[in-house]
């Protein structure tokens, strides 16, 4: 057996006859556990947001969506529909048209974001499943569903004939027009159904028949803003992709569910790298209990190391004592911190014991990298506080 790893176990797990260090050493243990599961609790709960947020989204985004890669609009041949069909994994697809928009309601203005849908998005999206009164627009028709946010803005409701709504748009390439009203497209629209899904698609989406789109944005029956794709529960992403890229070339841009919102990710992502930061301080300070504690164990085993000196130990092998008690003792602490971790994610997943609303569970999701960020960050700072504890011992401290 390793000698210096069979004296570092008995130091760690033998009590000292010094009842302050046993205590010191309980708490620098104690600390290494709540900041590793703290830690994991946290990380994990940001992966939960993250999925909450992209479930949402879900409503409103497709899994792929087509967008071209020059200007705002692009052709959709009959080659493209026969070749998108061939590609094996995509569920249905959802021709879209779309533009930024004037809505005008009595004397109130608003600008939107008209998206014109064929009679397959609801196939590809679950909007319908988010209009919470009304109903959703019948196709050939100048129905519109908008956002409640929309909505309060321009103080309408659903089915109002007295107070219709009317969408402009500036006209493309006019010049000198002998009236106001040559410089922009315009239609009314009856307002059928309204959605609530968040703040930001409340306040920015109306939704309307692509042939009522096309008639306001002057497009072509082939012209097209996006194309957005449902894929297979067990088709691959990755594999679509590239079928994709090989089918059209650099005419589209490809992009998912979280591409589609990458504002909304970044800003994630970011506050999980500082709390990640500033959770990895707390374990530095935490670590510094395991400085002092090996410490305070040096001086009090120091009889012991002068008679292990001159039974022939080398100071190296000494040190080695001390290095691996200390990284045994932040490996065992933070193995049990983790554990803990897991234990209340799981109880939160499971029994749903904090609630964001009195119907809405705070959403938290385990995920195994995060694991292993945590017990690499409690092993390597662990390893780190313990090689700066055993340089304490010299030659002279042993002989003393």
């Amino acid at each position: 057996m390793n000698f210096p790893l069979y004296i570092a176990k008995r130091y760690l797990f033998s009590k000292s006859s010094n009842n302050a260090i046993n205590i010191m050493t309980l708490i620098a243990s104690g600390g290494v556990i709540i900041a590793s599961a703290a830690l994991l609790i946290v990380l994990s709960v940001f992966a939960g947001l993250k999925d909450f947020s992209l479930q949402y989204s879900s409503f409103v985004d497709p899994d792929l969506k087509l967008i071209p890669t020059e200007g705002k609009s692009f052709q959709w041949t009959e080659k493209d529909k026969a070749s998108l069909i061939k590609i094996d994994g995509i569920d249905s697809y959802s021709k879209i048209v779309e533009e930024r928009i004037f809505i005008k309601s009595d004397n109130k203005n608003l600008v939107a974001t008209l998206k014109g849908v064929d009679e397959n998005y609801l196939k590809v999206t679950n909007i319908d499943s988010m209009v919470t009164k009304g109903n959703w627009i019948t196709p050939g028709t100048n129905d519109v569903v908008s956002g409640w946010g929309i909505s309060n803005n321009l103080s309408f409701g659903i089915l109002d004939y007295l107070q219709p709504l009317s969408l402009y748009v500036p006209k493309v390439g006019v010049g000198q027009a002998s009236t106001p009203q040559g410089y922009y497209n315009s239609v009314y629209v009856t307002n059928v159904g309204l959605f609530e899904i968040n703040e930001e698609l409340n306040n920015k989406y109306m939704f309307a028949d692509i042939e009522l789109a096309r008639q306001l944005l002057n497009f072509a029956d082939n012209q097209l803003s996006a194309v957005e794709l449902k894929l297979n529960n067990d088709s691959d992403e990755d594999h679509i992709r590239s079928q994709l890229k090989a089918t059209f070339g650099d005419k589209f841009i490809i992009k998912n569910r979280a591409e589609l919102n990458d504002a909304l990710f970044k800003m994630l992502n970011t506050e999980n790298l500082a709390i990640y930061l500033i959770f990895t301080l707390v374990i530095i300070i935490a670590l510094f209990n395991v400085i002092g504690a090996i410490i305070m164990m040096i001086l009090d085993k120091k009889k012991s190391l002068n008679t292990l000196f001159h039974l022939g130990t080398e100071t190296k092998a000494i040190k080695s004592i001390f290095f691996l008690q200390g990284s045994l003792m932040t490996i065992v602490s933070g193995i049990i911190g983790v554990v803990i971790g897991i234990i209340v994610v799981f109880v939160q997943q499971t029994f749903e014991l904090v609630m964001l609303t009195p119907d809405l569970a705070y959403p938290v999701r385990l995920n195994f990298f995060n694991v292993i960020l945590v017990l690499v960050t409690i092993f390597a700072f662990g390893i780190m506080a313990s090689k700066i504890a055993s340089q304490r011992i010299t030659p002279s401290l042993i002989k003393s």
